[in-house]
Order: structure tokens, then C-alpha cells, then sequence
């Protein structure tokens, strides 16, 4: 281990880190320490289904390896949980994502430009954008710029033009990733929103619709997955600047 070599780490220190690879069993959980090394980024709490004392308890092991810790679809509740634990979390309202940022983040690379429809696509959205930056890419964000008022979106051609991966979150019929999708050269990962009338199907919609883009280079992933549509997008921006240096 480079930090035991450098003396920046005891050999006790060192040896409870090894105890718990490759994973750690909590009982009701197996923590996936190897994540990091495997995947470049830990593994990520999805906080529905959980308790708060089974959150806590994996934000605590999580926490103690010095890594970024990343919930997400986390109430205010989990916050107040953890806060006076770990005064430096962060919590985004919009996102629903609690962050403790790991000892030593990333400087930011590229860019990831993530778009939304709509301000009601807005969670889905900032989700993504939150992933990305915890990944070490940089991100501009383009909100509300759906197909209704597409001059919104050509004033910021600008943004756009320079990104190495797009996000586009779109509800009601998710027309605007076949339109993202039809004018620039980098892949765009679309991702359906829940956001629509009846017909919009919960996200079923705009679902089929991205899926049946006839734009090339437009990946799709699941409904309102803003955290999934982040990390691929990071992951693709991650190796622009692999390729640049």
C-alpha cells in the first residue's frame, strides 16, 4: 500500500483495511470496499428501502476509509441523522443526495454539460450533475431549455459544443435527447423523467421515445436514473482526458 510505504499509514491501520477487503458483512449488508480500485469510484448508498440506522451504519464504514461517500434519493431525515457526526455533509434538496467528500478529491477534468427539459426534471437532473462532479468531472448545467422554446437550448451552443459527454433529462414525450442527439459530435446519455401527464406513463413515454431516437451516439438508461446517467457520462469524460494527456 503506497500510503503504508510513505509512512502516512501505521501497520495496525493498514492491516484493519486489508481485514475488510474485498467486502465488508454488516449482516444486513455487504459493504463493496473494492469498489474504489475496481470501478474508480466506491460504491453508492440508494437510501429507499433502507432504514436510517442501516444507512448510518454503511455511511460510517463507508466514511471511515476516507473515500467519497455518495447517498442518493436521501431524505432531510438521513441528514439530520449525520450531521452532527460529520459536520462537513453536504446535502442538496434538489438532488436528494447527501455527500461526504472524500481527503482527496479529484481535480476536474472535461466536461460534462447536463441538460433538462424542464424545471420539474430538475431532481433527475441535479442527480446526474452531482455524480459527476464527485467523479472528477467539470459540469455545466443547462435547465429548462426543452423543445417548446428550443432557442433556449442554441443560445447555449457555446457550453455545448465543448462537452465531452451530454446528460439530457427529459419528461412528457423526451423529445429534446434526439434533438441534442442530431447536433453534436460527443454521445449523449438520455434519461427519462417521470414528469408528464397521463400519457406520459410515469416515465414510459419519453422512455420509448429515447429509445427509439433516431439520432446516433444517444445511449438510454432507466427512468428518472440520474445517478446512472452521471457515472457514464464521467466515466466517458474520464477517458477524453486519459486520451489527452
Amino acid at each position: 500500500m503506497i500510503d503504508l510505504q510513505k509512512g502516512r499509514l501505521g501497520v495496525d491501520e493498514a492491516v484493519e483495511r486489508l481485514r475488510i477487503l474485498p467486502y465488508e458483512d454488516l449482516g444486513f449488508a455487504k459493504i463493496d470496499h473494492q469498489r474504489q480500485l475496481r470501478r474508480g469510484f466506491p460504491e453508492v448508498i440508494f437510501c429507499p428501502g433502507k432504514t436510517v440506522a442501516q444507512i448510518t451504519a454503511i455511511i460510517d464504514r463507508l466514511a471511515a476509509t476516507g473515500g467519497t461517500v455518495l447517498a442518493t434519493r436521501a431524505g432531510e431525515n438521513i441528514y439530520d441523522a449525520v450531521k452532527n457526526k460529520y459536520p462537513q455533509a453536504e446535502y442538496n434538496r434538489t438532488a436528494r443526495t447527501l455527500v461526504i467528500r472524500a481527503v482527496e478529491e479529484p481535480q476536474p477534468v472535461g466536461l460534462v454539460v447536463v441538460i433538462s427539459a424542464g424545471t420539474a426534471d430538475l431532481p433527475v437532473a441535479e442527480e446526474a450533475a452531482v455524480t459527476a462532479e464527485l467523479m472528477g468531472s467539470r459540469v455545466e448545467r443547462l435547465f429548462d431549455v426543452g423543445v417548446a422554446g428550443i432557442h433556449r437550448l442554441f443560445d447555449s451552443w457555446e457550453v455545448i459544443s465543448k462537452a465531452r459527454s451530454i446528460v439530457v433529462a427529459a419528461g412528457m414525450e423526451g423529445a429534446l435527447a434526439s434533438v441534442v442527439g442530431g447536433l453534436v459530435a460527443c454521445p449523449v446519455i438520455a434519461v427519462p423523467t417521470s414528469v408528464g401527464y397521463g400519457a406520459n406513463f410515469k416515465g414510459l413515454a419519453p422512455l420509448l421515445t429515447m429509445l427509439n431516437s433516431c439520432a446516433t451516439g444517444v445511449s438510454v438508461v432507466n427512468i428518472d436514473n440520474g445517478y446512472g446517467a452521471g457515472y457514464t457520462a464521467a466515466l466517458i469524460n474520464r477517458t477524453g482526458d486519459d486520451k489527452n494527456r
